[in-house]
């Protein structure tokens, strides 16, 4: 739980950059990558961690975004993803600044029948994006992409560097 908006603000921000790299890095031929057969798309993952940013306006933030998130169906265009993140994931941030304070993050709303503080509903919303990032990077070299840096070397950064990879 946060006890701060500055908290929540500077984690968000930190980890938004990192999900924004790996999403500037698809492309629309690495989107139909399925996780497995009758499962989600890489492009159709990417796409529910972008809206999903939304769901947090159903504590009362306004969250500024396109309203393809509400139609179901998922963008053809990595690029548009990506765009798309880039102005949820502020708009998140900005919201939190404008609508709560610090005695906000300890007011506790009803979620799906079970009682959430607003810091717990924030740090779900991070440790969320965090989740689905993960997959995304296995799919992405999947699909024959380079994923980024997230949070340390990747195999061929070891390579690159004529270090041999912990396998």
């Amino acid at each position: 739980m946060y006890t701060t908006i500055n908290d929540f603000a500077a984690e968000w921000e930190s980890e938004a950059r990192l999900t924004q790299k790996l999403l500037d890095g698809l492309t629309d031929e690495s989107l139909p990558q399925p996780i497995g057969p009758g499962r989600r798309t890489l492009g159709q993952l990417a796409w529910h961690l972008v809206t999903s940013v939304r769901y947090m306006s159903s504590l009362g933030l306004n969250i500024e975004g396109s309203d393809e998130a509400d139609d179901g169906s998922t963008p053809e265009s990595a690029a548009r993803i990506a765009e798309q993140y880039r102005k949820l994931s502020l708009s998140l941030s900005q919201a939190v600044r404008a609508k709560w304070n610090d005695d906000s993050l300890r007011e506790k709303q009803t979620i799906m029948g079970q009682e959430w503080g607003n810091g717990d509903s924030l740090r779900f919303t991070v440790m969320h994006q965090a989740h689905h990032r993960g997959q995304l990077t296995v799919l992405v070299i999947q699909a024959g992409l380079r994923p980024p840096e997230i949070y340390g070397p990747i195999y061929d950064d070891w390579i690159d560097k004529g270090l041999a990879p912990l396998a």
